[in-house]
């Protein structure tokens, strides 16, 4: 299994990120490890300035490469809500250096996620999702937003990777990202179902 995160995916973020708006989507990889389902997360030490991205999760229901657009849905159905936890001040070293910054996004238990999944049949889309910290709003948004669709991400990545049973799309974060401190209480709903709710140790 394999988590692959697109980034700048909603124009509102690529500014306040100071961030051009991209062509087409930007993709990265998270490793197996940074998934953290519903148990307690512990904010790490690797960083002094860790950031939430609240973003809709797709899981992949079948093997695909080089996949059409028009054919996406049928690889995937079910969708749920995650954070891309992100060390800004790490990422920020990495980028003036010109270097690459997985570590900086790739850490253990970067990737909370929902044990709830909604299936695709039951929703409606837009897919509308919100993010709260310590019971204020924080991040709003839709599938509707994205500059690239759940349907254009899949046919992109698959024509380089090759998409697997279980493998999860974290498909970009909306403008109000900030950043997090221990006792925080973060949760997180879609179509105002709660997927999760957990408190930052």
């Amino acid at each position: 299994m394999k988590i692959i995160c697109i980034g700048r995916n909603y124009s509102d973020h690529a500014k306040e990120m100071g961030a051009a708006i991209p062509s087409e989507p930007v993709f990265f990889m998270k490793p197996d490890t940074a998934l953290l389902k519903e148990n307690k997360f512990y904010y790490p030490s690797i960083t002094k300035d860790l950031h939430y991205e609240c973003e809709l999760v797709v899981k992949i229901s079948k093997a695909g490469k080089c996949i059409e657009a028009e054919f996406a849905k049928n690889y995937y159905n079910q969708i749920s809500l995650g954070i891309d936890f992100t060390a800004r001040d790490l990422q920020a070293q990495c980028k003036e250096m010109g270097l690459p910054w997985e570590k900086a996004k790739a850490f253990d238990n970067s990737a909370p996620i929902s044990e709830k999944w909604i299936d695709v049949a039951q929703l409606t889309f837009p897919v509308h999702f919100e993010f709260y910290q310590n019971n204020e709003l924080r991040q709003k948004s839709n599938s509707g937003e994205m500059l690239f669709s759940i349907d254009q991400i899949i046919a992109y990545v698959s024509r380089y990777v090759t998409l697997k049973t279980g493998d999860l799309i974290f498909t970009g974060t909306p403008a109000g990202v900030g950043p997090v401190a221990i006792g925080d209480h973060l949760s997180g709903n879609i179509n105002g179902e709660k997927m999760f709710d957990f408190v930052v140790h």
